[in-house]
């Protein structure tokens, strides 16, 4: 597991953060973050990078920048950011590894789940799938 660094490549065209080919995932404790990298390196994901939540803060959030200005964002990555931001503010450390050919939105939600995320987003080309629902409540 690699200490989590932004690189130009994560982010769109606007600035904001989109990592596109990867999956970014939140979980409750530190802990619980680094049992599931030790999984998902079980499982074959050998690029896993770990970031505390100020490190979110820092580098994730801070891509919202003007993103809102003059008019809000039209795409759904200034809302996932948010989501993050909420999230890390309450603590939550979060994961950021390569899906593979092999992985589907399916398998990546199925695995998550099981090791208890708190909220995953996989970054295609053209579309952020959410792969763990949002608690209602």
């Amino acid at each position: 597991m690699t200490p989590f660094a932004l690189t130009p490549e994560m982010t769109s065209a606007s600035g904001t953060f989109y990592p596109t080919g990867y999956v970014f995932a939140l979980f409750a404790s530190e802990d619980a973050a680094r049992a599931a990298a030790q999984a998902l390196q079980a499982q074959g994901h050998d690029d896993v990078a770990f970031a505390p939540p100020e490190a979110i803060m820092q580098h994730v959030v801070r891509t919202l920048g003007n993103a809102d200005d003059p008019l809000p964002s039209v795409g759904a990555e200034g809302v996932i950011v948010r989501r993050i931001a909420e999230l890390a503010s309450g603590g939550a450390h979060a994961l950021m590894f390569a899906a593979r050919s092999e992985d589907s939105p399916e398998s990546l939600r199925a695995v998550l789940q099981r090791l208890a995320a708190l909220a995953a987003f996989y970054y295609r080309r053209l579309i952020i799938e959410d792969l763990i629902p949002q608690q209602q409540g």
